[in-house]
């Protein structure tokens, strides 16, 4: 009796089939069909005369996939199976040919290697939009000073297009992550069968080429029980969703109304059911909900691998819906932040304002002491009984500072020179700031 006629009860049966969420794999099973079947042909393991049948009755399948009229029936377990039934239902008996030389194992991994590819290339092209927009919004905000923070208090000032290219830089790290991706998924699995190969003399390299592989796996048990690239797109992924929550983040504070440094565009904000003052920032805190939903999935495609014995086991199908809804959540994110930075609207004088805290400049009036020659662990300490005195006596650090320090010291306290005096690579003074712009374009040249 064949497997495929054992009487299943209807609640494996539901947990078994996976069409419900692969049938998004299609356009890859049809590519990899195509290029499989002109394979055996140009072997002479099927005639041309079965050719010419499959590559029409495979361009009918297509068509019918791609205007949603396509016949699901019950029965059918996955996308692939689908596709072969439908394919053998319009040309009869040379659509029952297709499968010659290839498992599903070997044709499943490799339907999922070419997803993870496309999303790759896709999410590269989506990030290099997000920097273009990073970069753009930076360059209008050039001189524009806000607080720096550490431990979310004020700590010392910075340009804003300083700030705002932290996420151009991550982004490039992202854009990194997601090339490896490719590199990933470089080797093409078909031909592999179900473990051990097959019994024809097939030409893996001839549908590697046509499919856009640059080579051929080495190891037909590695091909079907490898998910490395999955983990590698997962990883990316993660690391791309908390970069994006860490923005996110950000956002939420900036536009409240404690900071008041930026307004939302009203198209990336909502309003409240009661409350009809409040405008809610509510794309940037799902960019911070969305984050540990990424990396969950990251994490559960790690449990279904961990210690898994070679090569195919059912677990595997759990790989898909971790895979395409993580796929599919930081896509919509990276538009969402796109979206926001390109139409929100920064409020100088608020940023300004915020920038000018005295306090900020204890680390300046600190190296002020140690220009003078003192070591600066004194300073140090010096600038931390001024700050205390300000504020028990409720003076300006500026007053208690010229009091003891002499006049000379008050110009440590003109926002500017904060500012400008972080000269070295990688600061925030305009000079070091317009090199980085420079760089941030060369990247995207």
């Amino acid at each position: 009796m064949s497997r495929f006629s054992l009487p299943q009860d209807p609640a494996f049966q539901a947990m078994n089939t996976s069409l419900s969420f692969d049938r998004r794999l299609w356009p890859f099973d049809v590519a990899q069909s195509r290029a499989h079947a002109r394979m055996l042909a140009a072997r002479s393991i099927i005639g041309d005369d079965d050719l010419t049948a499959i590559l029409a009755g495979l361009d009918a399948v297509e068509a019918e996939l791609r205007d949603g009229s396509f016949p699901f029936r019950e029965d059918d377990e996955d996308i692939h199976m689908a596709v072969e039934r439908r394919l053998t239902e319009i040309v009869g008996a040379p659509g029952g040919k297709l499968h010659t030389g290839r498992s599903r194992n070997d044709q499943v991994i490799t339907d999922l290697a070419m997803f993870t590819r496309d999303s790759a290339e896709r999410i590269i092209g989506q990030l290099e939009a997000l920097r273009r927009v990073v970069l753009e919004v930076a360059q209008a905000h050039l001189d524009w000073p806000l607080p720096g923070y550490t431990h979310l208090q004020r700590a010392q000032p910075v340009y804003l297009s300083h700030h705002l290219l932290a996420y151009f830089w991550m982004t490039t790290r992202d854009i990194a992550r997601f090339r490896a991706v490719l590199d990933a998924t470089a080797e093409l699995p078909l031909g592999a069968g179900a473990l051990a190969g097959v019994n024809f003399d097939t030409d893996r390299r001839m549908v590697a080429t046509e499919l856009g592989f640059d080579g051929v796996t080495a190891n037909s048990v590695d091909s079907v029980s490898n998910r490395d690239f999955a983990l590698d797109l997962l990883h990316a992924l993660s690391v791309c969703a908390t970069h994006l929550s860490r923005l996110g983040q950000e956002i939420v504070l900036w536009a409240s109304t404690e900071f008041g440094f930026m307004t939302l565009s009203d198209a990336w904000s909502s309003g409240s059911s009661i409350m009809p003052q409040k405008k809610n920032p509510d794309a940037a805190e799902l960019l911070r909900g969305k984050a540990p939903r990424v990396w969950a999935h990251q994490a559960a495609l790690h449990g279904v691998i961990h210690a898994l014995p070679l090569t195919y086991n059912k677990d595997l199908q759990e790989d898909k819906e971790h895979l395409f809804d993580a796929v599919d959540t930081v896509e919509i994110c990276i538009a969402a932040a796109q979206g926001m930075l390109e139409t929100a609207e920064f409020h100088r004088e608020a940023m300004s304002a915020a920038a000018s805290d005295q306090m900020i400049a204890a680390v300046d009036l600190a190296d002020f002491l140690v220009v003078r020659g003192t070591p600066f662990r004194e300073a140090h300490g010096v600038v931390a009984r001024l700050v205390r005195e300000a504020v028990e006596q409720g003076r300006t650090l500026a007053d208690v500072t010229v009091a003891e320090l002499g006049d000379d010291a008050a110009a440590v306290f003109e926002q500017s020179s904060w500012l400008e005096s972080k000269v070295s690579e990688g600061g925030t003074a305009l000079a070091r700031v317009r090199e980085q712009l420079d760089l941030a374009r060369a990247q995207l040249a």
